[in-house]
């Protein structure tokens, strides 16, 4: 078969594969306007299973608990709808009571507005929590996809119908509040978000990305407002989890003062606690927050609080007349409050800050400046200097061979400039993870092992290549061949290492992005070497074959004293004439 045609049944296999494959997984967000699995079959008529909430009524920022259940099931499909228009978008956001066998999917603009399965597991029950939005219709329904097996499944099961009571009053208290966290001082709820309306004026302010809007569902953002002897603090971000902040000496973690937001069950608690070391907060039995509010609603986590500027009754708490550095974090929190490692690297401030001095609007990065130097240094060494100087040398010596530059050959100064360039940059790039970390790291995993490897390669180069032998010495291959073989070596490496960087928290990379475009790069310059090389290898066949046709066309014409002396037709390609010379 030849590579076109191997290619499209290729393609073909791919997609008739996709499209019977399902979705084991319970990424089924094509599915989110239709509730229709694809999988070829037309759905059951009589649902087996049914939809139970533990209310009837809701107001904003209500949760209601949404069960699931009957017959053994392998996938579901979980969203609310106006009760008066079902065709609409999902409405509201959920929260997981096991995330072993359910997960959260964004539908349209709305994060976290669908729930489905994770694997094809067995199941007969599934719990969830809906939130209620702060624009909810009238009335709700929920509605929900059930696969039996791959091709017996039910769509849209009409689940019951709750509704808004003809008053809203401006806050709603907190349905229940967890003994493990509690607090002694009472809790609202958020009827709007937050706004940076007086940042840097009136409040002192952190946003990530710079300069967000923290009613958008992709801000983390972090206010300090003073209030006399207090500092009223808002806090706000996409969470499916948890949001915290903490307050340090350095920019390390340990022995700090932490504020955590976390979801639970039918709301959001805010709790102060310690950290010490990486290990998991210690919360704080003494709760000295006050005034405290919350709003979860399109995937938006938010939650405000007072707290006294000087708390010396309650030990571990910082004065906030102080300054420090102020780490923003958000992670996921399990069934009873247990919360889990960030899954990405906290934004901390690139200084100290006292909240309670001059007001300031501040932006922030996840990777610190370090890091993205050590990052941005490496790609370009080993993406484009090396890349350049490999192919100066192996493609352009001919084309340069009578060139000369400070009375070298130039494709050899040009080549020798760019690996000298590539190991200047890898051994400033080395040093920066070092200088950050102040050590080794050990969350780093086989990283900064293969990143030793690659600058010993680097540096043992230039090392080897002064004692290249001279051109005609019988030991010229042997260093060829050492030579090639080392720095292709630390090539495949160093692109190896940098595919490994780019999943460090550290670095903050937009995945999966990151790694597509690093694909492409690679790919680039393998198929521009490739083509170089075929282009090469064309040349070289074309020579040789013109270089047979015109000795053929040599003819012996005249005899001199023992010796013939050949005259030649017409032979005008200077190339291959220098290829004859040579």
């Amino acid at each position: 078969m030849e590579l076109p045609g191997l290619a499209f049944a290729l393609w073909m296999l791919i997609c008739f594969y996709a499209s019977v494959g399902g979705y084991p997984n319970g990424k089924v967000r094509e599915a989110c306007t239709s509730m229709i699995p694809c999988h070829g079959t037309s759905p059951q008529l009589s649902p087996e299973h049914t939809i139970t909430v533990n209310g009837t009524e809701f107001k904003p920022g209500d949760s209601i608990e949404v069960h699931l259940s009957g017959p053994v099931f392998e996938g579901f499909f979980i969203q609310a709808r106006d009760a008066e228009h079902l065709e609409s978008p999902a409405l509201g956001s959920f929260m997981l009571a096991d995330r072993r066998v359910s997960q959260l999917l964004t539908c349209g603009r709305t994060k976290n507005s669908a729930v489905s399965h994770t694997s094809k597991a067995k199941k007969k029950h599934i719990k969830v929590y809906w939130i209620a939005p702060g624009d909810a219709p009238k009335r709700v329904q929920f509605l929900a996809t059930v696969v039996k097996k791959y091709k017996t499944f039910w769509v849209k099961i009409p689940g019951p119908i709750v509704s808004q009571p003809s008053a809203l009053s401006p806050t709603t208290p907190l349905h229940t509040i967890s003994e493990a966290i509690s607090t002694s001082h009472p809790v609202s709820y958020l009827s709007k978000p937050f706004n940076a309306s007086g940042c840097g004026r009136t409040k002192f302010c952190i946003r990530n990305p710079s300069n967000c809007d923290p009613e958008s569902a992709s801000c983390f953002f972090l206010s300090f407002q003073q209030e006399r002897s207090s500092v009223f603090i808002e806090m706000s971000g996409p969470s499916e989890g948890y949001l915290a902040f903490a307050l340090s000496h350095d920019q390390w973690m340990g022995d700090d003062d932490a504020y955590l937001c976390v979801g639970e069950d039918h709301g959001i608690h805010t709790i102060a606690a310690y950290l010490k070391g990486r290990s998991p907060p210690v919360l704080d039995s003494e709760n000295a927050l006050e005034d405290v509010s919350w709003r979860l609603a399109g995937g938006l986590l938010q939650c405000s609080f007072r707290r006294s500027i000087c708390l010396p009754a309650h030990k571990g708490r910082f004065n906030l007349n102080a300054s420090y550095y102020i780490f923003l974090a958000d992670g996921e929190a399990s069934e009873g409050g247990v919360i889990h490692k960030h899954h990405h690297q906290p934004l901390i401030t690139n200084e100290m800050y006292n909240v309670t001095g001059r007001p300031q609007d501040i932006g922030g990065s996840r990777s610190p400046r370090l890091i993205k130097a050590h990052g941005a240094l490496m790609f370009i060494a080993w993406i484009t200097t090396v890349s350049i100087g490999v192919i100066v040398a192996r493609f352009f010596k001919p084309v340069w061979s009578h060139s000369f530059l400070f009375g070298k050959e130039m494709w050899f100064q040009v080549h020798r400039m760019l690996m000298l360039t590539t190991v200047m940059l890898t051994s400033i790039s080395f040093v920066l993870p070092f200088i950050y970390r102040g050590g080794w790291s050990q969350q780093a995993g086989f990283h900064p092992y293969l990143g030793c490897t690659v600058m010993a390669l680097a540096i043992f180069q230039p090392l080897m290549a002064g004692f290249r032998p001279s051109r005609h010495a019988a030991r010229r291959q042997l260093f060829n061949w050492f030579h090639w073989s080392t720095g292709t070596a630390a090539r495949i490496l160093a692109v190896v290492t940098m595919f490994l960087g780019m999943n460090l928290t550290a670095l903050d990379l937009p995945d999966p992005w990151d790694t597509y475009t690093m694909i492409a790069f690679v790919t680039w310059h393998v198929g521009i070497e490739v083509l170089l090389e075929i282009h090469s290898y064309c040349l070289i066949r074309k020579g040789n074959s013109d270089l047979k046709i015109w000795e053929s066309q040599a003819h012996p014409v005249l005899k001199f004293g023992g010796t013939f002396v050949f005259v030649y037709y017409e032979f005008i390609d200077e190339n291959l004439s220098n290829k004859r010379d040579s």
